[in-house]
């Protein structure tokens, strides 16, 4: 079947007894066994019948299931945040003493994660260029225990050769993590190019429209030892398990995800062609746009599409200031892919926290605004903010 039927029809663990055609709820804590062996091989890990909420629900499960269909990984672990994914992931395969090589251009709080919480345990992180394959063989070592990127950086929007950074992850024998928020996982197959590891924020397309907040680990089985200290650790001593209502509602985008990826990810084609005609706008950034610099490798490595994100360039941070102030339709909010177009300010925002130096290191720019590209007439968005620029 093609992947949006089966993001659709996945079935069921065990058959509902009213012919549900949606998973229920199950909002429950705990649930009863019919015997002491059974409670045995289920507590140990050796059935699928769920124990506690907090490690194993059958809706959390469900979803899990859908994701392990259209991704054709090995196991899928859901989490409450896109951020939870991350964490344990990189707690399950770090350690006092080992390093991660990964890039300066990572969203702000995966950023602080490696630089101030990872570090606090002895966990050493080496930024380097991901788009420079030597700089990256360079960094690598016997304590390195993982190469990690962003597939799309946000907000740089820069694209790495993932196959190349594969062969150095396996030379190293070491697992490729990578973060595929930017583009949907029905767009591309991770595994295909050496991904081993694939961590997601749910809260972005998957969602459905901003419903939920949640993550996704996906992984492919070339790590065995990150499988057994995922289910047997992390989820167990960290409890960061997705809840069954965001499951349920998460499921319900995952169903329509490709229909409104397509509109979203022209509307933005659209938008970012659109917005070049604007002498306000110094520049704008989006891999679609033929001349950019990361069109073809992201085409090679993505497909025909390019994901919702936009950044254009004005001339300083007070013509950001006053654009956004001066938005009627274009909401003023973070967050990535929901039905409404979002604008932000990363600098003074997302990266409010890190010094003019740390900024320019990532080159995070004064100067950028971030849209996130909905699902509305983009007539009306183009409009909105034409009128914007006018104020400045």
């Amino acid at each position: 079947m093609k992947k949006q039927t089966e993001a659709i029809h996945t079935g069921f663990q065990r058959s509902d007894s009213y012919g549900a055609l949606s998973m229920p709820v199950y909002h429950t804590a705990a649930y009863e066994f019919p015997d002491a062996a059974s409670m045995v091989e289920s507590f140990c890990g050796r059935s699928t019948d769920p124990d506690y909420s907090r490690v194993m629900n059958p809706t959390v499960t469900f979803f899990e299931n859908k994701v392990k269909q259209l991704t054709g990984a090995v196991d899928v672990i859901a989490f409450s945040s896109g951020m939870a994914a991350i964490s344990n992931t990189l707690i399950a395969l770090a350690a006092a003493g080992k390093n991660i090589v990964t890039s300066r251009h990572l969203f702000g709080n995966t950023y602080a994660l490696l630089s101030k919480t990872l570090s606090r345990f002895g966990v050493e992180t080496r930024l380097v260029d991901l788009t420079n394959p030597a700089a990256v063989e360079a960094a690598m070592d016997s304590s390195t225990c993982c190469l990690f990127l962003e597939i799309m950086t946000n907000p740089q929007m820069e694209v790495a050769d993932i196959p190349a950074l594969a062969a150095i992850a396996r030379k190293w024998n070491v697992p490729l993590v990578a973060d595929t928020t930017m583009i949907p996982f029905t767009e591309f197959s991770a595994s295909a190019l050496g991904i081993d590891i694939e961590v997601v924020s749910s809260t972005k397309y998957i969602s459905g429209g901003a419903t939920s907040i949640g993550g996704l680990v996906m992984d492919y089985g070339t790590c065995e030892e990150f499988g057994k200290r995922m289910r047997t650790e992390m989820l167990l001593n960290l409890g960061a398990y997705m809840t069954p209502h965001v499951a349920y509602m998460q499921t319900i985008g995952l169903e329509n995800l490709h229909a409104r990826y397509l509109l979203q990810s022209a509307n933005t084609m659209r938008l970012a062609e659109m917005l070049r005609t604007l002498p306000a706008i110094k520049e704008v950034n989006y891999p679609g746009l033929a001349d950019n610099r990361f069109h073809e490798i992201s085409r090679h490595q993505f497909g025909s599409t390019f994901g919702a994100m936009i950044t254009i360039e004005l001339a300083n941070q007070e013509a950001c200031f006053k654009f956004l102030n001066a938005l009627k339709l274009v909401r003023r909010a973070t967050n990535l892919f929901d039905n409404k177009t979002l604008a932000i300010h990363p600098a003074s925002t997302i990266f409010g926290p890190f010094t003019a130096e740390q900024k320019r290191e990532m080159d995070v720019k004064d100067t950028t605004i971030r849209l996130s590209v909905g699902l509305e007439d983009m007539e009306d968005v183009f409009n909105d903010i034409n009128q914007a620029l006018n104020e400045i």
